[in-house]
């Protein structure tokens, strides 16, 4: 025995049983300590998926840094547990704990999630659990601890409503603390839970789902939304709008071992100019806001100097389309590259490719070109507003190959709106053309060439212009992916696809109302958790979820919406307008482009969000 606990029960001696002990010790190098007796509030920031996910989101480290900014509050880092330590907890009846101070989370007065997809909604509700929290709102009586929400997923907030006190809607660097702050004076007066709920609900970009009373028409489509007690009719999400003087962490915490992004995260703006109709995040994202190259510079160079890291990477939607990209990397490799500091540039478009850019960058380390052309013929690309030609793409493959590039990756999407097989064929053809491209032009064809074919499955989201869209149903799926195998015929072309079960039960949560809440929590009931990974996703698991609760697949996902009904999100206003959505969408039926945002203003109404009703676009 040792303090009362059994020796195998003991954190020393489970540590030693479980792959990457480090993720649950803490300890790292700039985490933020503080003494309990000085603060007011104690907040959990939880992840809901494992540590090296969690560790390479730059909003967790952003709003780590913002919370801990507040003297009066100490905010500390929760993941989920892999399997083996989560059996070793459940054995040893160890609650899920916080990093910095190894609390438990029943002893914090905030437990604030950053969910950014769906599939983490089960690990929301485990974690809950293994903190000994009750998962639903309404059996959670008294004020603390508050349980909310953040992240890209709560567009929909709807599918967790009955789990959340409430949601923060849109960037959290200002909104977080003004909760806080609301909360600290609530704790201090001793508020109820009510109470503080109506107050907080005053707060832009929050919504309190109890606060809203949702009916249903007898077909099972929402009937009206109907806010009460005060509540405003729409929550306008939040943003911040001058990013060079938001707050950024130049010293991060710097994890104890691997994780997947483990580099010096830099973002550049906000936002996208392209409006690709598919693209949730182009559109939930706007106003556009861009940082200036200096801002980015300095706080690179200081990042750099504070965590020892030897890799830079330039984060956006679209980082190519930065306007100051060549004074911010000049900028970088003044200081990288004497140091051996390589700096990488994801989300590239093959229109405006920069072999000089590329040059510069790769100087320390060449790394493997990756473009997302999406659709398989010209006429999809433009239904889906992609705006990337052909001769974009096979432009940009021939400057790569006659720079030294032997690796290209193209990603597409099957089940686009107005998708046919001879869009499919014509990905197979695109790979065709790239190789003879690599023929043509390559400077050193011993190393040979690897062209590399991913596909996932097109998933409609809401605030997109193609919310109302139906999802194609697996065995369709399939078919477009054998056709595709069968199509692909060259021995340098390597295909690889996404498996359409997960999609599926994306495609029901991403678009679902509360009533789907009882299959969420049926599932974790039934050991749902992770469910992002393969290794722990079950799709019967769900379908006997959604039987049990009378919840029809088909009406969730394979249903085409009606133009005018009311959607489960219609309460969140993200800034896009409805009417913009519609318009983008009859043009992606007429296969017609919009303009990008720099070209000429779409009137999407995200401006409006800002002060000055004009964005960098």
């Amino acid at each position: 025995m040792m303090n009362g606990v059994p020796v195998e029960n003991t954190f020393p001696a489970i540590l030693q049983r479980v792959q990457k002990p480090a993720r649950y010790t803490g300890g790292e190098y700039n985490q933020i300590m503080k003494e309990k007796a000085s603060v007011d509030l104690r907040v959990a920031f939880c992840f809901p998926d494992t540590y090296e996910i969690g560790m390479s989101n730059l909003g967790m480290k952003i709003l780590y840094h913002t919370m801990n900014s507040l003297d009066y509050v100490w905010c500390e880092r929760v993941f989920a547990p892999w399997s083996d330590m989560y059996e070793e907890m459940k054995k040893a009846k160890m609650p899920l704990y916080a990093l910095e101070s190894g609390d438990p989370l029943n002893q914090f007065d905030v437990i604030a999630f950053s969910v950014g997809y769906e599939m983490a909604y089960t690990t929301v509700l485990d974690m809950l659990d293994m903190a000994g929290v009750p998962v639903r709102s309404a059996d959670r009586e008294s004020l603390l601890p508050l349980v909310f929400s953040g992240g890209s997923a709560g567009v929909n907030p709807e599918p967790m409503a009955p789990f959340m006190d409430l949601f923060v809607i849109g960037e959290g660097e200002e909104m977080n603390n003004e909760l806080l702050a609301l909360l600290r004076k609530a704790k201090r007066e001793g508020w109820d839970k009510k109470s503080f709920l109506r107050e907080a609900a005053k707060i832009g970009g929050v919504y309190v789902p109890s606060l809203y009373d949702v009916s249903y028409h007898s077909d099972g489509t929402v009937s009206e939304i109907l806010p009460v007690e005060g509540a405003p009719e729409k929550v306008t999400k939040r943003i911040v709008e001058d990013l060079d003087a938001a707050p950024f962490p130049v010293s991060p915490v710097v994890p104890s071992t691997e994780v997947v992004q483990d580099r010096v995260n830099l973002e550049i703006f906000r936002g996208c100019v392209r409006g690709c109709r598919f693209c949730q995040a182009g559109h939930i994202y706007r106003p556009i806001r861009a940082k200036k190259p200096e801002t980015v510079i300095q706080q690179g160079i200081e990042t750099l100097k504070n965590t020892g890291y030897e890799e830079v990477t330039l984060l956006s939607l679209s980082s190519s389309d930065y306007r100051g990209l060549e004074p911010l990397c000049d900028g970088l490799l003044e200081y990288c590259e004497p140091r051996s500091i390589s700096i990488s540039l994801p989300s590239l478009r093959a229109d405006n490719f920069s072999m000089d850019i590329m040059d510069r960058l790769q100087r320390v380390r060449k790394s493997g070109l990756t473009f997302a052309v999406e659709g398989g013929s010209q006429r999809l690309r433009d239904a889906i507003n992609k705006n990337v030609t052909e001769e974009d793409l096979l432009n940009t493959c021939r400057i790569a190959f006659e720079g030294g590039w032997n690796s290209v990756k193209l990603y597409y999407m099957l089940g686009l709106p107005t998708e046919t097989d001879e869009d499919i064929k014509g990905i197979a053809e695109m790979a065709d053309k790239v190789l003879h491209c690599w023929r043509m032009y390559a400077k050193n064809k011993s190393r040979g060439v690897r062209i590399t074919i991913s596909t996932s499955c097109f998933i409609p989201k809401p605030h997109s212009p193609f919310q109302w869209e139906a999802f194609i149903r697996p065995e369709e799926y399939l078919r477009r992916v054998n056709l595709l195998r069968a199509s692909i015929t060259a021995r340098n072309v390597v295909y690889n696809w996404h498996d359409s079960e997960t999609s599926v039960i994306e495609a029901i949560l991403s678009r679902g109302d509360r009533k789907i809440a009882d299959a969420v929590e049926e599932v974790w009931k039934n050991g749902g958790r992770l469910e992002a990974w393969s290794d722990f996703f079950s799709y019967s698991r769900w379908l006997e979820a959604f039987e049990k609760f009378g919840i029809d697949p088909d009406f969730y996902a394979y249903r085409e919406r009606g133009e005018d009904e009311v959607l489960p999100w219609d309460m969140i206003d993200v800034g896009v307008r409805k009417k913009h959505l519609l318009h983008e969408r009859e043009m992606a039926y007429k296969a017609e482009l919009s303009p990008d945002c720099r070209k000429q203003c779409s009137a999407c109404g995200a401006a409006r969000l800002l002060n000055g009703g004009k964005c960098d676009g």
